[in-house]
C-alpha cells in the first residue's frame, strides 16, 4: 500500500513553481477525470494569471468544465460566464455562453420544480444569441430554448390539469391560457388548447367554438382534436387570433 501511494502522490499546487507547470499538471488531472484536483489547479490559475495571459480564458474553461463534470452546475455556469464577460472577443466566448446556459438548464431537472434556473438558462441563451448572432452555436441555442420553453409549458399545463381533473375549471383555464399566450409554438400548446375546449364545454361557455376553429385549422387530420371538438359548432377562424404554427421539441444537441 505504501508503494502504491508513492507511485501516485497527492496533487498539490505547492509543487509547481510556474503557472505553465501548474496548467499542464491541472490539465493532466482533468484528463484523468480527477475533477477536484483539476478545480483546485485551474481555480488557482484564474487568480494568479495576469489579465492578458492566453492561459487565463483556457483556465476558466477547464475550471468550468471540471465543475460541470462534478455536477457542480452553478459553479460551472459562473465560470463559463466569466469568459463571456472578461474575454468577449476570444474564440471561447460563444461556446462558453452556450455552456453557461446549459449549466443553468441542468439545475432545473424536472418541470415540476421551481423554474427559476430554467428561466435563467433561457435568458442566458438569448444573451448569447444577441451578442453573437452569426456564431455557429446559435442554431443549437435556439433548439435548446425551444426545449426549455416546452418544459415551462408542461409545468403550466400540469398545474391547469390538476384543477381540470378536480372540476375547478375556472382555475384551470387560467393556466391553459397562459400556455397559449407564453408558449404558443410549443407542442404542449395543442394539449392546452384541447383542455380549454373541454373546460369551456363543461361550463357551457361559447369560447369553445373559437378554440375548436383554431385546432381544426392547425390539426385537420388529428383524431384527438376531432373527438374533443365533437358537437362544437364550426365557426370561421379569426385571422388576428390564430396562434403560430407549433414546432417540434428536440433534445439539446451536443
Amino acid at each position: 500500500m505504501v508503494g502504491v501511494a508513492a507511485c501516485h502522490p497527492e496533487f498539490s499546487i505547492k509543487n509547481f513553481t510556474s503557472n505553465e507547470a501548474l496548467f499542464a499538471a491541472s490539465f493532466k488531472e482533468y484528463q484523468r477525470h480527477k475533477w477536484d484536483n483539476a478545480v483546485t489547479g485551474f481555480e488557482k490559475l484564474t487568480t494568479d494569471l495576469p489579465p492578458r495571459d492566453t492561459l487565463l480564458p483556457l483556465s476558466y474553461w477547464y475550471l468550468a468544465s471540471a465543475h460541470a463534470h462534478a455536477n457542480e452546475f452553478l459553479l460551472a455556469a459562473q465560470s463559463y460566464s466569466r469568459i463571456l464577460e472578461s474575454f468577449p472577443d476570444d474564440s471561447l466566448a460563444a461556446p462558453a455562453g452556450l455552456e453557461a446556459a446549459r449549466s443553468y438548464a441542468r439545475l432545473w431537472r424536472r418541470p415540476q420544480l421551481d423554474p427559476v434556473y430554467g428561466e435563467t438558462a433561457i435568458a442566458s441563451y438569448n444573451t448569447l444569441i444577441g451578442l453573437y448572432p452569426s456564431s455557429p452555436v446559435v442554431k443549437t441555442a435556439e433548439r435548446e430554448i425551444a426545449d426549455l420553453e416546452n418544459r415551462l409549458a408542461i409545468k403550466d399545463f400540469e398545474a391547469g390539469d390538476y384543477y381540470f381533473r378536480r372540476k375547478a375549471y375556472d382555475s384551470g383555464i387560467i393556466y391553459f391560457k397562459d400556455v397559449l399566450q407564453k408558449f404558443g409554438t410549443t407542442p404542449t400548446a395543442r394539449l392546452a388548447e384541447m383542455r380549454l375546449v373541454e373546460s369551456y364545454k363543461a361550463i357551457k361557455y361559447p369560447d369553445a367554438a373559437d378554440h375548436c376553429a383554431t385546432l381544426r385549422a392547425r390539426f385537420p387530420q388529428d383524431r384527438e382534436v376531432e373527438k374533443v371538438c365533437q358537437g362544437v359548432p364550426v365557426v370561421a377562424i379569426k385571422p388576428d387570433s390564430a396562434p403560430p404554427t407549433p414546432v417540434g421539441s428536440k433534445p439539446p444537441a451536443r
